[in-house]
């Protein structure tokens, strides 16, 4: 959860999670729709399916027990080397060297790193392995977080808190807002699409399963076109996409949502049968319970208060 989610984010979908499953046992034995659906809201959903697909070769291969070896952690489904770092120092002791974004801005400040992210990752990673003591490796990878995220921050850094501020080169220079130095980021490119909000006289709203690979992969939304990049919503085409014949009403407004690669941009159509046509109806009152993305809850909310 702690991958591309910030601890505060986290923490109460973490509560949830583990009430739902306290134990590896009971994650593996569990259906991904559940899992997505407590996910739902953390983005990334990628991970949750490779979390459960982790947990049941665990399970199956491992007898149920967590690999203290860091390549073997690797070799899990979701684990790449920062999360396999921090499972080995922080459950089991080990000597790892544990970089995430945190830690990343420390080494650039302490070592007074000139090259940019993310180019500068490799160099960072070194100089951050320099440091990891063989006493308490787990203590100190946490601290380490801690110290980037509490004090030495990406803006107005605590340097007078800080316990290495006398080591740090950065600082000595009165540089500390200058690094990490970063490549300027290009725009994030716009999609677009055309979304459907199909009602029925009993509260229902209908909704169909997203393919189980790619975006969002395996979550419900609502019908929508193609998202397509481009500066208009060609919506003649789009209405080829209209789930049942009805009078379909446009709805104020652009509904948008930010990606980690692009902005998606939504206009929104809904319509009201009375009849009930074929497909996934759920009850307004029960979408909590579906695994549905914050985007396609955005969609709905401004087809039901329009």
């Amino acid at each position: 959860m702690l991958q591309q989610t910030t601890v505060a984010t986290v923490t109460p979908y973490f509560n949830k999670f583990i009430r739902a499953w306290p134990t590896l046992t009971a994650l593996a034995g569990a259906d991904l729709d559940d899992i997505l659906r407590v996910w739902a809201g953390l983005g990334y959903y990628r991970r949750a399916k490779l979390l459960h697909e982790a947990a049941r070769i665990l399970q199956a291969d491992f007898k149920g027990h967590f690999p203290d070896d860091e390549a073997v952690l690797r070799s899990l489904p979701g684990i790449g080397v920062y999360t396999a770092a921090a499972i080995a120092a922080i459950a089991f002791d080990k000597p790892a060297n544990v970089v995430d974004g945190n830690v990343e801005r420390v080494m650039a400040r302490l070592f007074l790193v000139d090259e940019p992210l993310p180019h500068a990752k490799k160099t960072l990673r070194g100089l951050a392995a320099t440091l990891v003591p063989s006493r308490r490796p787990g203590d100190y990878a946490q601290a380490l977080m801690d110290l980037g995220a509490t004090v030495c921050t990406p803006r107005a850094p605590s340097c007078s808190a800080c316990p290495w501020k006398r080591h740090c080169r950065a600082f000595a220079l009165g540089k500390e807002g200058v690094f990490p130095r970063r490549r300027v980021q290009k725009a994030k490119p716009i999609r677009k699409t055309t979304a459907f909000v199909l009602l029925n006289d009993r509260g229902d709203v209908l909704l169909r399963r997203r393919p189980s690979h790619g975006l969002l992969a395996n979550m419900m939304e609502v019908p929508t076109s193609p998202w397509h990049k481009g500066e208009a919503f060609p919506q003649e085409q789009d209405f080829a996409c209209t789930p049942a014949k009805a009078v379909w009403t446009k709805c104020p407004g652009v509904v948008r949502h930010v990606f980690s690669h692009f902005i998606l941009e939504a206009v929104v159509f809904k319509a009201v049968v009375r009849r009930k046509h074929s497909g996934t109806w759920v009850s307004l009152a029960d979408l909590d319970k579906q695994a549905l993305p914050s985007v396609m809850e955005k969609i709905i909310r401004r087809a039901c208060l329009s």
